[in-house]
């Protein structure tokens, strides 16, 4: 009964170990992916050097060397290979030796830089050429050197004969020349080519006369009437707002600004300078970089009365005489043109193709026909308007001149430039009287005079406004400086209240700063504008009206 228990098992054991002895068996029968290799004995192995040799009597060859005990043979071993060829494919592609000194290697390099064929370096007879056959084949194989020794050879001329002394007349001597010289012989253009190059001339001459026309220059009036019920244009200075607008500026005492109340949107790109109307201030001037020039009014419904249209390129600087019935503007399209404020039309231009980077009428009555520009060539420029000439030439700037800003009665004027210096100058005398330059000043691009004449503020590019003194000594004022605003890398204008109490500028940031004139104390400061406030001007006979200009193309007025 045991044993009949002890045979006994169920079918699927059964089939269980007959699986178990088939994977025994299949991993018997694996495949071997690895070479059969003849494996010595390690006591059969032999040093090539014995241990403890201080000496090798014997060169060991390098085949030897690298020559494995155990394993294949070195694939890159070069008597392997097929044929004993060296494997040529190397992780940076694909190389053959040659054996080629370095000015074999430097000619035929400049040969294929100049003429485009080489010797090919694979050919062993040196009759096999690459890159362009056809010219390599005609030019039978010339380098680069041997054809600089042809050209000398062929360009060496050869020399005249001395001649006989006995004829004085011919003989030549050491002094004779070369062949083909043509030495004490008259030379010049015939007759044909003379006339060519007249018409040539006189046509340049026309083209040039057509160019320094310039652009057409047209306005566009924007109200609905040119004239009002009593046949008034908007020139007339109205009365009928409570203000005095024919008074004396400054007489009223004046205060910061608060809040906005207007703000003009009409330009499409940065605007530059805007410029009240002289003495009433009941219109605004403003030029922009979409080398348009437009009037607005600063009363009534504010709108754009004008747009004055005849720059291709932005407009910099715009100027009024002292009436207001002109104005000047300069454009970076290298023109400077006078319009009339109250018809648009354009009177006069000038150029002298240099970029005007500033402009300003002499402010004496006597004296509204001439006019100043800086330009980009470090000259200042004296234009009189009635012979519509250049007068006078002020050059001793070392940069782009910024400013002209006349002082001391209108018998001097001070300039400011690039070149990082200030420079004083007597009214039509080109030679400066007065030159002020410290190594710590920086570029100054713009300059206001104070109310009462004594001194000018200046706009520093090192973040600061700087006084200086215009009466008898020219000099800085060190007690006075205003900081807080950044200006570095803009032409942010600086400028007075009408009492003189205020001093005000922008900023790189959109920012207007208020300082107070004697403490140097900054009183206000507030966001303005989106973009860096370049221009700012405050009402004439408004206590506390201000207008400010940005790049953001917005003009905003300020109460």
């Amino acid at each position: 009964m045991e044993n009949l228990i002890a045979n006994y098992q169920s079918d699927s054991d059964q089939e269980e170990e007959n699986q178990i002895k088939q994977n025994i068996q299949e991993k018997k029968d694996a495949i071997v992916a690895a070479p059969a290799v003849d494996v010595e004995e390690i006591s059969s192995w032999k040093h090539l050097i014995p241990k403890g040799t201080k000496e090798i009597t014997h060169n060991i060859p390098y085949k030897d060397l690298v020559k494995p005990f155990v394993g294949p043979a070195n694939p890159f071993n070069p008597e392997a290979n097929e044929n004993g060829l060296e494997n040529k494919n190397t992780p940076a592609g694909y190389f053959e030796k040659h054996s080629i000194s370095d000015f074999n290697f430097t000619e035929q390099q400049r040969t294929f830089q100049n003429f485009k064929y080489a010797l090919n370096p694979n050919d062993i007879t040196g009759t096999e050429y690459i890159g362009n056959v056809e010219k390599a084949l005609n030019a039978n194989g010339e380098t680069i050197f041997n054809k600089k020794k042809a050209d000398k050879t062929a360009k060496k001329k050869k020399r005249k004969q001395m001649g006989n002394p006995s004829d004085i007349d011919n003989y030549l001597g050491p002094w004779a020349g070369y062949e083909g010289e043509t030495i004490g012989e008259l030379h010049g253009a015939t007759e044909e080519e003379l006339k060519a190059y007249e018409e040539s001339k006189e046509g340049s001459k026309e083209k040039k006369a057509k160019t320094d026309e310039g652009p057409s220059e047209r306005t566009i009036f924007h109200g609905k009437s040119m004239y009002d019920y009593q046949g008034r244009t908007y020139m007339h200075v109205p009365q009928d707002i409570g203000i005095d607008l024919n008074g004396e500026p400054g007489n009223n005492e004046c205060f910061i600004p608060k809040k906005l109340i207007h703000t003009w949107s009409g330009h499409t790109k940065a605007v530059n300078a805007i410029r009240f109307f002289p003495g009433s201030g009941h219109l605004l001037l403003s030029c922009s970089m979409d080398s348009k020039v437009k009037l607005w009014d600063v009363y009534n419904n504010r709108q754009c009365l004008r747009t004055y249209l005849g720059h291709t390129k932005g407009v910099r600087d715009i100027c009024f005489t002292n009436d207001g019935r002109k104005f000047i503007t300069a454009s970076f399209d290298k023109y400077l043109k006078i319009w009339d404020t109250e018809t648009g039309q354009c009177i006069s231009k000038f150029t002298n193709h240099k970029t005007p980077y500033c402009v300003r009428f002499n402010p004496d009555e006597d004296k509204q026909n001439i006019f100043l520009t800086g330009c980009s060539d470090k000259k200042i420029y004296q234009y009189d308007i009635n012979s519509g000439e250049i007068v006078q030439e002020y050059n001793q700037h070392l940069g782009a001149v910024n400013t002209i800003t006349f002082v001391d009665n209108n018998r001097r004027f001070v300039t400011t430039s690039d070149d990082k210096t200030l420079r004083v100058w007597e009214y039509d005398i080109p030679v400066v009287i007065k030159y002020i330059a410290e190594p710590s000043m920086h570029a100054i691009p713009s300059v206001s005079v104070h109310p009462n004449g004594k001194y000018i503020a200046c706009q520093s590019m090192d973040n600061q406004v700087q006084v200086y003194s215009v009466k008898d000594k020219f000099r800085m004022n060190y007690k006075k400086r205003f900081t807080g605003h950044l200006v570095a890398g803009f032409s942010c204008q600086v400028n007075f209240s009408p009492d003189g109490h205020f001093l005000m500028s922008g900023d790189s940031e959109g920012k207007m700063f208020f300082w107070d004139w004697k403490t140097c104390k900054l009183y206000k400061k507030f966001k303005a504008h989106n973009a860096a406030v370049v221009g700012c001007e405050w009402h004439p006979h408004e206590t506390s009206k201000v207008a400010t200009c940005s790049w953001d193309g917005l003009i905003k007025y300020w109460d």
